[in-house]
């Protein structure tokens, strides 16, 4: 299960802008491979939705089944808003339907980027 715990403002290529909902996992443990000790954690990422703003914060703590997972992809960079670092990463976090596999996620994918002949 995944819960709605918040949603953010974005806007699209055209400048619209949407709603797109935060999901977050279960929490999970995790041993620092710095310490060696354990931490709790939770994986989230967003889905875009085309609901009011309303209808958004009434969804706030919903459950929903599927869950968080790991998806390669190819390397990008992003900045650390706390500290301005400047990092690359290979993967992103994305939300899967109960039953759906990480392969069928890909494939789902690229057939919606594959342009149509």
């Amino acid at each position: 299960m995944v819960t709605i715990v918040d949603f953010v403002k974005r806007k699209n290529s055209e400048g619209e802008v949407f709603n797109s909902l935060i999901l977050q996992g279960g929490v999970e443990m995790v041993k620092s491979s710095i310490s060696g000790r354990y931490y709790a954690t939770a994986k989230r990422t967003s889905v875009t939705s085309t609901l009011d703003d309303l209808t958004c914060k009434e969804l706030i703590g919903t459950q929903i089944p599927g869950s968080v997972k790991r998806v390669e992809c190819e390397p990008y960079q992003f900045v650390l808003e706390e500290t301005g670092e400047k990092l690359q990463a290979n993967h992103r976090w994305v939300y899967m339907k109960e039953g759906e596999t990480v392969e069928e996620q890909i494939l789902a994918e690229t057939a919606v980027e594959a342009p149509s002949s």
